[in-house]
């Protein structure tokens, strides 16, 4: 009995979920939080470009064996075909606006929701990149490539600028996995039945992996850093999306520790 009332609990959870599935979320500007976020935003930007610009060169590296154990096997590596391939990424940077632009164009969003989409992506663009910035001017530790001792990677360290001395974390992998989140949910919004839902994410998610992999192969990142730069992307955009989601619902559900349940909103 107890296990066909946890069965049943979950269908019904299931169930409410695939009633939600084909709703379009609706986001909205809230100038009493859009005006202190954007500024925070542009803040937390400026702040991390000046200590960016402030780094200094180190005396002496990071000692190899103090790396992570997933991390060591990368020191002294680089790429330069990989280096370029990963720059050409950048490119994908415009692809939420695109998405916006398109759906504007046909008639499936409007220019006001355009306008809330670039506002809420130039705000997760910042934060993300000026606590990137920020983190990358401790100097952590050294890119890879700063530990080559032939080849292209010794002449690439031996040229390289002091913020060479800061991997940690991956600006490139932050920026990708913005985009790809803001492409995705952007493209959900205004598409909410397109049957090409699930493509478009993973698409937008393997090609954000594929920069971060580029990284790695390249030599300019550890495994870390493009993983903690994912995390950091991520976990933003979500947060900028969900502070700018305007809530409908009639219901919430609710699950705790072996227990869950629906509220009823009247």
């Amino acid at each position: 009995m107890r296990i066909f009332k946890r069965s049943l609990i979950v269908a019904s959870l299931c169930l409410i979920g695939l009633v939600q599935a084909g709703e379009r979320p609706e986001y909205k500007i809230d100038f009493g939080t859009d005006i202190p976020l954007t500024l925070s935003a542009g803040g937390m930007f400026g702040l991390g470009m000046f200590l960016y610009s402030r780094m200094d060169t180190p005396a002496t590296l990071k000692d190899k064996d103090d790396f992570l154990p997933w991390d060591k096997p990368l020191v002294g590596r680089y790429s330069e075909n990989a280096d370029k391939a990963s720059d050409i990424g950048s490119v994908l940077a415009v692809a939420p606006l695109v998405v916006g632009g398109i759906a504007w164009h046909d008639g499936s969003s409007s220019g006001a929701e355009f306008a809330t989409f670039s506002l809420m992506f130039l705000e997760a663009i910042g934060i993300g990149n000026g606590l990137n910035l920020t983190l990358r001017s401790l100097e952590i530790w050294p890119r890879p490539y700063m530990y080559a001792e032939s080849g292209e990677g010794k002449e690439k360290a031996e040229n390289a600028k002091s913020e060479a001395y800061g991997s940690f974390f991956s600006g490139h992998a932050t920026a990708a996995f913005t985009v790809a989140t803001f492409t995705d949910q952007w493209f959900r919004t205004t598409y909410p039945n397109s049957p090409y839902k699930g493509i478009m994410r993973a698409s937008a998610y393997s090609l954000a992996t594929l920069e971060s992999i580029l990284r790695v192969a390249a030599g300019k990142h550890y495994v870390t850093d493009v993983v903690v730069g994912a995390l950091v992307g991520t976990g933003v955009s979500i947060g900028i999306l969900e502070m700018h989601r305007v809530r409908n619902e009639k219901f919430s559900v609710w699950v705790g520790p072996n227990v869950a349940g629906v509220t009823l909103r009247f």
